[in-house]
């Protein structure tokens, strides 16, 4: 998998370090999962990393896709798992995918797959869901 950018800012590099380091470690994987999948998607455009609702979050310009962002579940949720990949809950990025998962998938509505730090799925696993989003305007 290719080496992800640096942080274009600090409050990026910040939001990371702010998990503890499982966690962190965790998220740090996702995000260059998300990149590397940008870079070998010809439909996705360029990757803009910035936070929103203090997470970090992930959009293409120009507008091929919905935003990606990274946190933790909703605490009424942790106990399932320690990461969460969100889209945008209005979108069919979620439900498509679920589609396509192994029953043994948790998730959050339409809205996050729940996923335990030290145990993540194979990157093949992940990967159609983090197309899905960056090319949603596209289909």
């Amino acid at each position: 998998m290719m080496t992800p950018p640096d942080f274009p800012d600090d409050s990026l590099r910040s939001a990371f370090a702010a998990y503890p380091p499982d966690t962190a470690l965790a998220l740090l994987h996702l995000r260059a999962l998300i990149y590397a999948t940008a870079a070998e998607t010809t439909a996705a455009g360029q990757i803009n990393e910035t936070l929103k609702w203090g997470q970090p979050a992930y959009l293409t310009t120009p507008r091929t896709g919905s935003t990606i962002r990274l946190g933790s579940p909703k605490k009424s949720l942790a106990h399932l798992g320690d990461v969460a990949i969100f889209t945008h809950c209005q979108t069919t990025i979620m439900s498509e995918f679920q589609a396509l998962c192994p029953p043994s998938f948790t998730f959050d509505g339409n809205r996050a797959l729940i996923l335990q730090s030290g145990n993540l799925p194979l990157d093949a696993q992940i990967r159609p869901l983090i197309t899905m989003a960056l090319t949603y305007h596209r289909a």
